[in-house]
């Protein structure tokens, strides 16, 4: 029960969310049954294609199945949280890209003096990593921290299941296209990849990382690191320092974690350049949204003016949206002003402070 509350949070009101709570005791007790007799299996899910911020494929679970995704979630997750170092980001209670951005600013002051003295930046990426992932070292990480039967064979399940036996694609075949075939989980080999979208799959990726993260911290000693999901960053007074720390990981990853880094997103230059990561661009005093992300935020309610008959919630759930991410900069008072303008172009009114639009 604990786990379909946690489930329908934010998705009450869809379709499946609905389908499933009108009969919610029967299905209850159904999956119960089934996880007791160890007799349940994934069943279909539905693959579809996001354009933006660029193209990738999302995988998403049946509702039960998501809710069975939060009961192995909420009883394993919180003894590898517990390992995790504090760097560690993303699908960890309370430290999502807010809290990436601010520890990466917290750590630049530091390796810097408050700015007051030179250093650098190794900015890495982790190449196909979902579709790369090889679920057999997963699984034996797993199995370290894991010592009860019946939950190490429901993490098993879940993570060895292949979703492209049973699956329902929606979508326009020209948007289906837009995803280059190496970043397809449908060419990813036998028991390598995981679906993008589905909790288990967030929470596994980190467990497969933090092995990087032990090695990064405690073998090269790195004194100032972030990593969200598969992006990371060093930070040192001295680039040779970062080079060595490079081609240490560029070959104990594939080795270890059957893992590559992206040499095009490779990047060692200087802190005073700015450090753009998860969507925040630091320099020195001040931190501001990448500049991308607030011409798209525009675009797209620019779009919205050209439509003939455009829906007003639409546009305001959509402005409060970016001014709610705009917000998280420290210094984001000029981007929202822009966002603003954007706003009352399409006859909207939004407060004096920039920071919420009303129908």
């Amino acid at each position: 029960m604990l786990a379909y509350l946690d489930c329908r949070r934010t998705k009450r009101n869809t379709p499946s969310a609905l389908a499933f709570e009108a009969q919610l005791e029967h299905h209850l007790l159904e999956l119960h049954d089934e996880l007791q007799a160890g007799a349940w299996r994934p069943g279909r899910s539905i693959c579809f294609v996001i354009t933006h911020p660029k193209p990738r494929e999302v995988w998403a679970a049946q509702f039960r199945d998501r809710v069975v995704h939060h009961l192995l979630y909420n009883r394993i997750a919180p003894r590898f949280h517990a390992a995790f170092t504090a760097d560690t980001c993303a699908c960890i209670p309370g430290r999502g890209t807010l809290y990436g951005a601010r520890r990466l600013e917290h750590q630049v002051r530091s390796v810097t003096a408050n700015w007051s003295r030179p250093a650098w930046y190794l900015k890495c990426d982790l190449a196909n990593f979902f579709v790369a992932i090889d679920k057999h070292v997963l699984l034996r990480q797993l199995e370290r921290r894991v010592h009860e039967p019946w939950w190490m064979r429901l993490a098993e399940t879940v993570l060895m299941h292949d979703p492209r036996g049973d699956v329902e694609v929606r979508g326009r075949a020209a948007e289906l296209r837009l995803v280059p075939p190496h970043k397809s989980l449908f060419n990813a080999p036998a028991d390598t990849g995981l679906p993008i979208g589905n909790l288990s799959s967030q929470f596994f990726a980190n467990v497969l990382l933090d092995e990087l993260d032990q090695r990064v911290k405690h073998r090269l000693r790195a004194p100032h690191y972030v990593r969200y999901v598969d992006d990371f960053i060093l930070l040192h007074e001295a680039p040779a320092w970062l080079t060595a720390a490079h081609r240490d990981l560029e070959a104990w990853l594939p080795e270890q974690l059957h893992c590559r880094l992206n040499p095009r997103k490779t990047i060692l230059q200087p802190v005073s350049r700015g450090v753009d990561f998860v969507g925040h661009v630091i320099k020195p005093w001040r931190r501001t949204t990448r500049r991308g992300t607030v011409a798209r935020a525009i675009a797209r309610l620019q779009a919205l003016q050209r439509t003939p008959e455009r829906d007003r919630l639409t546009v305001r759930q959509l402005a409060n949206s970016y001014l709610g991410l705009l917000r998280q900069a420290s210094h984001s008072h000029h981007d929202r002003a822009r966002l603003a303008n954007a706003v009352r172009d399409l006859g909207h009114s939004i407060n004096g402070s920039f920071t919420k639009a009303y129908a």
